[in-house]
């Protein structure tokens, strides 16, 4: 009677079925990593926007509700005295207080849009501004920062 000993390796067959699975694993660990490193400065980008939007939005709230010296709409950033000269502020590039470019901010655009509102109850609408601060960065950040400024 013939002995038959066990056989140990693999078949061309298992080879190639254990390559497809080990090729189809590894491609779709490289896809999320790929998505992951292509999004990854995503959250900088948007702390610096907000940074910058409530710095500017600092910078405003700082100034007087009425214009000190009875002079409205001074021309230059550095000479805004109240807070409706801000109104129409447009930046390409964030800038300091003085209208100085900040060169590694250059890429942010900073709009300023100061109104009278009347969503303060008990406010009269002559009394109140609303101050809405937008910071984009190219088509991926919208980001915007409001506050309420009164008279009283």
């Amino acid at each position: 009677m013939a002995t038959y000993r066990n056989q140990s390796g693999l078949t061309l067959v298992e080879l190639l079925v254990s390559i497809v699975i080990v090729a189809v694993a590894a491609s779709a660990v490289l896809a999320v990593l790929a998505t992951t490193s292509g999004s990854s400065a995503d959250p900088m980008i948007r702390r610096q926007a907000t940074s910058i939007a409530e710095a500017y939005l600092e910078e405003i709230l700082l100034k007087p509700f009425a214009d000190p010296d009875g002079v409205d709409g001074e021309s230059s950033r550095a000479a805004f005295d109240d807070v409706d000269d801000y109104d129409g502020l447009v930046d390409a590039g964030a800038r300091d207080q003085f209208g100085n470019a900040i060169p590694i901010l250059g890429a942010y655009t900073v709009s300023v849009n100061v109104g009278s509102s009347t969503a303060l109850t008990g406010v009269p609408a002559a009394d109140t501004l609303r101050i809405d601060v937008n910071v984009t960065w190219e088509a991926n950040i919208d980001f915007t920062v409001s506050a309420y400024r009164t008279r009283l």
